[in-house]
């Protein structure tokens, strides 16, 4: 995500902590919101998918998805 869009979030939270969000500015950070945390899923399941598990005898095993 794009260090402008975070500091778009961050500055909307210190606003919400000051005064109530206007309509406008309560959808621009739900739509914010939404794609960072999409993003963030994204990076995270990368990260656990090119993850393994190195046992005591030397074989690496790729972690199992849950179901």
């Amino acid at each position: 995500m794009e260090q402008q869009k975070l500091d778009r979030i961050n500055e909307l939270a210190h606003l919400a902590k000051e005064r109530t969000l206007t309509a406008e500015e309560l959808a621009e950070r739900d739509t914010l919101r939404k794609e960072y945390i999409a993003e963030w899923r994204k990076s995270t399941i990368e990260t656990l998918e090119n993850t393994v598990i190195l046992t005591p005898d030397g074989k690496r095993h790729p972690l199992r998805k849950r179901k």
